[in-house]
Parts: C-alpha cells; sequence; structure tokens
C-alpha cells in the first residue's frame, strides 16, 4: 500500500464535509469518506458510473475545498502519453534558431543550439503540469475507459514513481503529489492493475431526496414545489427505456430553464417546450411523450 501522502493536508471528516457543501455540492456519506481517504492517503480514486451523477463535479468541488488548483486530463481514444505530458513549443523554437543564425551564434558556438530544449520552450501538458505544482492540486483524469490500454499502462507507471522523463531535460520528480481522481462511464473494463492501484467508489443516480437536495443547494431561489416537481419527474424518465438517461446536470437545467420563462409548475404544455433541456435524443423524446401521462401524474406526487 503506498505512504501517505506528507505534503497533504489532514481535514477533518467535518470539515471537508462542510467545504464541499459550501462549494454547493453535496456528496453521499461514502463519495465524502472516498474523498477524505484521497487527501490522508495519497492514493488516486476511482468513481465509475453512468453518466451525469456528478463523478467530474466530485473532482472541481474538492478542489475547491481544498483551495487548491484542479488539473484535467480529458481522456479520448488515441490519447497517447507525449499529448497527456508535454511537447516543445516548436515555434518558439524556430524564431530562437533564426535569431541565432542572424548572431552567426551557431557558426561560433554549434553547442549553442541546446539552447533549444530550455524549459521555457516547453509546453506542459496536463501530467506534467501536475507534478510541477507548488502546491498539491486535483488532477482530473477524466473518462479514462476512453483511452486505450496502452495509455492506462502509462498511467500505471506514472501512478506507481510520479516522475517524468524527459531526454532533453532529464528526470523531473514530482514536488507535491497531486490528489487524483479518475473517472469512467465504463466504456470498456479497466485493467485490474489500475483498479488495484486505486480507491473505488460506484457513483449512482441519487434518489430523489439526495436529488432535491442538490437542486436546493445549487438553486437556492426555486421554489420548492417546483423543484420536488421536476426531481420527481426525471426519478420517473430514469426509469424509462431511454437511449441516453438524464443526469442531475439535465435536472439541473430543466430548473433553470423553468425559472429563466417564469414557470411555476410542470405541465404537459411546459414539458413539450422544454423537453430538449433533459432529454437530447429525438428517439428518446419519442418514448417520453407516450409516457406523458405516467410522467405528469409522477411529477405531482409528493415524495
Amino acid at each position: 500500500m503506498s505512504a501517505p501522502n506528507p505534503s497533504a493536508p489532514d481535514p477533518s471528516a467535518s470539515s471537508l464535509g462542510a467545504a464541499l457543501i459550501a462549494t454547493g455540492y453535496l456528496p453521499s456519506a461514502a463519495l465524502g469518506t472516498a474523498l477524505r481517504l484521497v487527501t490522508l492517503l495519497g492514493k488516486p480514486l476511482l468513481l465509475e458510473g453512468p453518466a451525469g451523477v456528478g463523478k467530474t463535479q466530485a473532482a472541481k468541488a474538492l478542489a475547491q475545498a481544498l483551495g487548491t488548483r484542479l488539473i484535467r486530463l480529458q481522456c479520448y481514444e488515441g490519447l497517447d502519453a507525449q499529448s497527456a505530458l508535454y511537447e516543445w513549443n516548436y515555434p518558439r523554437q524556430l524564431l530562437h534558431l533564426r535569431l541565432l543564425e542572424g548572431q552567426h551564434a551557431l557558426e561560433t558556438n554549434p553547442e549553442t543550439e541546446q539552447d533549444l530544449y530550455r524549459p521555457e520552450f516547453l509546453l506542459r501538458r496536463p501530467l506534467l503540469e501536475a507534478i510541477t505544482q507548488d502546491a498539491p492540486p486535483v488532477l482530473l483524469i477524466d473518462e479514462v475507459d476512453r483511452a486505450d490500454e496502452a495509455f492506462e499502462a502509462f498511467l500505471l507507471e506514472l501512478l506507481a514513481e510520479w516522475q517524468i522523463s524527459i531526454p532533453e531535460l532529464g528526470t523531473i520528480s514530482a514536488t507535491h503529489r497531486p490528489h487524483v481522481i479518475l473517472t469512467s462511464n465504463r466504456e470498456r473494463d479497466l485493467s485490474d492493475a489500475l483498479r488495484r492501484r486505486c480507491l473505488y467508489l460506484w457513483v449512482d443516480y441519487p434518489t430523489p431526496e439526495a436529488e432535491l437536495a442538490i437542486v436546493r443547494a445549487r438553486l437556492p431561489n426555486v421554489e420548492a414545489s417546483l423543484a420536488q416537481q421536476v426531481v420527481n419527474a426525471a426519478a420517473y424518465l430514469r426509469a424509462l427505456p431511454l437511449s441516453k438517461t438524464p443526469g442531475i446536470a439535465e435536472t439541473l437545467d430543466w430548473v433553470e430553464a423553468l425559472v429563466a420563462l417564469h414557470r411555476d409548475a410542470l405541465t404537459p404544455e411546459t414539458v413539450e417546450e422544454t423537453l430538449g433541456c433533459v432529454i437530447k435524443l429525438r428517439e428518446d423524446q419519442a418514448v417520453v411523450r407516450q409516457k406523458l401521462q405516467g410522467l405528469m401524474t409522477a411529477a405531482l406526487q409528493q415524495l
């Protein structure tokens, strides 16, 4: 097991929980504990679950709560280590080379060409940026399941050593170990080796009670009855056979849209007009329209 991070803060459960709530993020007890362990143990946290349940937001909230920087690496198919680590600023290098040629510096001292590989010509990508901060940042490796297995293997090495080798500059070791959160929508299975390296938590859709608390925390000025109706409707929608199930972000978008339109209740007409805020596929919208009567009945029910 990894040794605790000596540079990490030691927030109490109550203080970190209060700081997270102050950002407008309301984690479950399990997620709050997992985030605290990230800061105490220095171990990465792998959050898996369906899209839209607040996995990415957890990293953002943790960075805010700790008063530190959030550095995000968005994974995608074909992402390689070089793109995630660093690149050389070729336009600046070329300009510098032309300046040397104009001064005839290359003719008198060919070694000055090595000046092309100074740190000021280095473009730091998220992973290199994360290990060269003056204070431990929160490193969010978002949707790691979209990257391929070769990149996952590279991550294993980085998470073990916390150092990066740049041929022209040498080895750069982490000054402060980042607080690492990885998210996955389970587009593909991750390796057992990566899972062993991380703490793990499955994040599911919130209960209606929990989602109502989230809506009231993020949008405190919304009418309680409207918030209740939208949360009930969202819970009903998630039980339908949809291709893209709406997440918490869609619930918040829906509430904000209704408030902006000065609607104080869900009606069939209002649902029809604002359905695009919460259902983002034509086929799914057709399913919802067929179930509109059930949706309205569920929306008007009290928890």
